[in-house]
């Protein structure tokens, strides 16, 4: 995913990269999946707090269906005017 300007944008919430970039399987490599798009790591981690490697390999590079999950789009809303390195730790609700 790029912005007008040919760079980097994130596959999860579309903001643009600072200096760290992680590459995420959309099918894990545990369900055969080799390709990756490029997200911040805070998004990296939130992915793969909400969902098994069963759902993500069912939701595949579907971005769409991946922010229909209520606490992604939750997430996605709430770090959207974050800066690129923005970061804090990343855990579950009870």
């Amino acid at each position: 995913m790029t912005d007008d300007e040919g760079g980097l944008k994130c596959w999860l919430c579309c903001r643009p990269f600072g200096t760290k970039i992680q590459w995420h399987h959309t099918v894990p490599k545990s369900k055969k999946g080799r390709a990756t798009v490029p997200v911040h790591p805070i998004c990296h981690k939130t992915i793969h707090l909400h969902f098994s490697n069963a759902e993500l390999a069912r939701f595949g590079d579907d971005r769409e269906m991946v922010l229909a999950q209520p606490d992604i789009g939750k997430f996605v809303q709430w770090v959207k005017n974050k800066p690129p390195d923005f970061h804090v730790r990343v855990k579950r609700r009870k």
